[in-house]
């Protein structure tokens, strides 16, 4: 098994950028589809981004699309989440997630959890 460990939150002003970082220590991350999900205050948990285990194929949420983009670098063995334009909306813990298998858009099919890492923008 994997434990992810997120990096890179913090505060940011609304139209500006952070980018996550997900890595782990002792077994890689390159055997698994990987996703980052964010949960803001009183709301459900919800899927951001996901990557495969190649890195061909992706997805987004549809309210990220054209702003965040998620890679992966298997040499460095890491997930990134890039995040530009940020909105107050986009304020949540964000989480990086791993599971064997397609990329799935609930949090219910992934595996290994990290601690999550705060986001918050301002106004």
């Amino acid at each position: 098994q994997v434990q992810p460990v997120e990096s890179g939150g913090g505060l940011v002003q609304a139209g500006g950028s952070l980018r996550l970082s997900c890595t782990t220590s002792g077994r890689t991350l390159s055997g698994y589809t990987m996703g980052w999900f964010r949960q803001a205050p009183g709301k459900e948990r919800e899927i951001v981004a996901g990557i495969s285990r190649s890195g061909d194929s992706t997805y987004y949420v549809d309210s990220v699309k054209g702003r965040f983009t998620i890679s992966r670098d298997h040499a460095k063995n890491t997930v990134y989440l890039q995040m530009n334009s940020l909105k107050p909306e986009d304020t949540a813990v964000y989480y990086c997630a791993a599971r064997n298998g397609v990329i799935l858009t609930s949090g219910h099919q992934y595996d290994y959890w990290g601690q999550g890492t705060q986001v918050t923008v301002s106004f």
